[in-house]
């Protein structure tokens, strides 16, 4: 967490700001908000500095208090909605997306379903999705509540399912908007294309000579 281990401490939402401020800077993204060091402040930030793109990428990871507990996390899936308020108050067009992992060793179908439960409250933008798998040198990877790959494939179909659903509600509602898009490089597929970004951080191919 940004500033944590400096002296004095510093606060992300302070440096957001400062970046922001830099003249002929159009445009500012950072990657990703861990729930657990996440400051509402952070959100106060992006929305009072025009060059803050209004995109968040913050991972939840699980919808059930209990499995969070188990993977450490460290937040919980109130503190996590809290998040997502603030946000949706303070800029209801921004885009949110997470990261999730399903299968966690010892996750009971109730637990899954507390993280289905989330996404529909929140309606992500985008969502990556995983089944767990055991990584060397993990204690999660030791313990003897492992579930089986036909329950973690079944819950990870089930769970992208939703998120497509989700994805597409949520680009619904940019039809008929006039946006600026950032273009970033050639579409390598179709070379009369380009590709760029929304602030939304949304991709878009349209026709176009990036040369």
């Amino acid at each position: 967490a940004y500033g944590r281990d400096m002296i004095p401490k510093r606060k992300f939402s302070d440096l957001l700001r400062t970046v922001g401020s830099v003249e002929g800077l159009d445009r500012l993204r950072f990657v990703t908000s861990h729930p657990r060091y996440m400051s509402l402040g952070v959100i106060d930030a992006v929305a009072e500095t025009p060059a803050a793109c209004e995109s968040f990428h913050v991972p939840f990871q699980s919808g059930s208090n209990a499995v969070l507990e188990a993977m450490g996390r460290g937040h919980t899936r109130e503190k996590f909605l809290t998040i997502v308020d603030r946000i949706r108050s303070r800029l209801p067009d921004a885009s949110i997306t997470a990261d999730v992992i399903v299968g966690f060793p010892g996750e009971t179908e109730q637990d899954f379903q507390d993280t289905l439960d989330l996404m529909d409250e929140v309606v992500f933008d985008s969502v990556n999705t995983a089944a767990y798998s055991p990584r060397p040198n993990t204690p999660a990877a030791t313990w003897d509540n492992q579930l089986s790959e036909e329950v973690k494939q079944d819950r990870l179909r089930r769970i992208n399912v939703l998120n497509l659903k989700h994805a597409a509600e949520r680009r619904a509602r940019m039809m008929g908007r006039t946006v600026e898009v950032l273009v970033e490089e050639r579409n390598v597929k179709v070379p009369t294309q380009v590709l760029g970004r929304t602030t939304h951080g949304y991709i878009v191919y349209c026709d176009g000579d990036i040369d």
